[in-house]
């Protein structure tokens, strides 16, 4: 597990454009601080691209500690998160909605792993796909240790595939002296000329020291939009990442923790050098399905890294990268719902359209506007069906009132074919709405309702509401005079009588 946070941190902290020691601490600690604070057991955290494209510009336009005291002020978001109890709200994200996280992201893992197949052409001095003998040769590896991580765990389980698959690769590349890129060329390829050769995955223990900033209200000025957005966005791929183990699982994670837990570690980042991050759902698929469903998983992956770095440092570097994409290529196959593709012409077709908008916008630009977009769709489609849901009766009743028996909520979508149900011009002087199966939803409605009355009252007439629920009767209450109508009392229904507008006497 530890091994393969190692390229994702590395990666990572190059799209950040920090140092790549920077984006391994930020992985030790992400992990160690979530698997003791967080809310979901097994799950992993570390340096990940959707928060990486955020910090780019502010690290080349201010320098890395301006990142560091961003992160502070994205961990005390992330901890108000959880102290207010917002985690709550991710229970709001609909079905399709999570399916088209899990499918982009998939997606853009695979993509991620992309980067593994470049090598630093040394004529150009830029980045070039790997070609001939060296791309047979990974690709040979990369099916070796796919086919490792697919047949090992119907053998058994004692062991896991991953690290015996990373053993194997490595021997095979060492004892048959293969020609195949290491996680050090990978390295050395996005360094200048200058460094690369002196290039090394040692490090020491992360020291403690308060970010190098001026602390001055134009400080806050640049970093407060940045550390929203962090805060924001790993908190909602944590959290839909949380909620998916719980589904794999069948437990439940503690959503207002995890963001508590999640604020902690990256305010300790900013405090410690490292890059922060979030959640990860690559890895945290490899931990559930490697058995590691407690917090001792999430701890010991990031014990081993940080071992690794002060100690092993030279093995890490001598790890092929084909073993490593490999098993995230393993990740991608799990990950996606290949359910969802099946499912198409069973569901809806707004549906479909949402799983399929949520995928690409995730891979076209990120997580958050991915689950932002969704659940704006998602509701606006919602609104859409349930406002033409609105329909009436009608029948004279024993005082010669029309009445008009609605079914369907009032509010701001239904409010057009509301209108239309009714012919003021034709309805005798006393009119009834009738409320039993239906209800007043938002201030939509009540204009709706007011503008009603008013076409009435303008004809001589009056209208009536009748068996409004005691929330309807709350609303209008509040309204005031916005909303002059006339409650009638109903003693089988307990509706307790309140006028808001004297009634004109009936004429029939």
């Amino acid at each position: 597990m530890a091994l393969a946070l190692i390229p994702e941190a590395i990666a990572f902290a190059f799209v950040a454009g920090v140092a790549p020691m920077v984006g391994l601490y930020g992985a030790v600690i992400m992990g160690f601080m979530t698997a003791i604070f967080g809310g979901r057991p097994g799950m992993i955290s570390g340096a990940t691209a959707a928060t990486a494209v955020v910090m780019v510009s502010l690290v080349a336009e201010h320098g890395v500690q301006y990142l560091f005291a961003t992160l502070l002020l994205a961990g005390l978001f992330q901890v108000l998160a959880g102290v207010l109890r917002l985690g709550k709200f991710i229970r709001l994200v609909p079905h399709p909605v999570m399916f088209g996280f899990v499918n982009g992201l998939a997606i853009v893992i695979f993509l991620a792993q992309l980067e593994q197949f470049e090598i630093h052409d040394p004529l150009t001095g830029s980045l070039t796909w790997i070609q001939g003998e060296l791309l047979y040769t990974m690709a040979i590896l990369i099916a070796v240790t796919m086919a490792i991580m697919h047949f090992l765990p119907k053998v058994t389980t004692a062991i896991p595939a991953g690290l015996v698959a990373i053993a194997v690769v490595t021997l095979a590349v060492v004892g048959f002296d293969l020609e195949a890129r290491t996680v050090i060329d990978f390295v050395r390829d996005r360094l200048p000329a200058d460094q690369a050769a002196a290039a090394t995955l040692s490090g020491s223990l992360p020291s403690f020291a308060i970010p190098d900033v001026p602390w001055s209200s134009e400080t806050l000025r640049i970093i407060l939009p940045f550390a929203f957005l962090i805060a924001a966005i790993g908190l909602i791929e944590s959290l839909l990442t949380l909620t998916l183990i719980d589904d794999i699982t069948g437990t439940r994670g503690r959503s207002n923790r995890e963001c508590v837990g999640q604020g902690i570690a990256n305010a300790t980042n900013g405090f410690f050098g490292g890059m922060g991050g979030c959640a990860m759902i690559g890895q945290s698929m490899i931990n559930i399905k490697s058995g590691g469903r407690g917090r001792l998983s999430g701890i010991t992956a990031a014990v081993v890294l940080l071992v690794l770095i002060l100690f092993g440092a030279s093995l890490i570097e001598i790890i092929p990268l084909a073993a490593l994409v490999g098993i995230m290529f393993m990740v991608v196959v799990g990950t996606f719902e290949w359910s969802s593709l099946r499912i198409m012409h069973k569901i809806p077709m707004t549906d479909a359209f949402i799983i399929v908008l949520v995928s690409g916008v995730t891979v076209a630009f990120d997580l958050a506007i991915a689950v932002i977009v969704g659940v704006i769709v998602s509701a606006l489609v919602f609104a859409w069906k349930h406002a033409q849901h609105i329909e009436v009766d009608t029948y004279e009743d024993a005082n010669g009132y029309k009445v008009y028996d609605l079914r369907g909520p009032i509010y701001f979508g239904s409010i057009a074919n509301f209108k239309e149900l009714f012919d003021p011009q034709g309805d005798p002087d006393d009119v009834v709405i009738e409320f039993k199966r239906s209800r007043i939803s938002d201030h939509s409605g009540i204009e709706a309702l007011d503008a009603l009355s008013e076409k009435y009252e303008a004809l001589g007439k009056t209208l009536h509401l009748r068996h409004l629920s005691p929330a309807c009767r709350e609303l209008l209450e509040r309204a005031g005079d916005l909303c002059e109508v006339n409650v009638l009392e109903d003693p089988t229904y307990r509706v307790s009588t309140e006028l808001l507008h004297p009634p004109v006497p009936s004429r029939g």
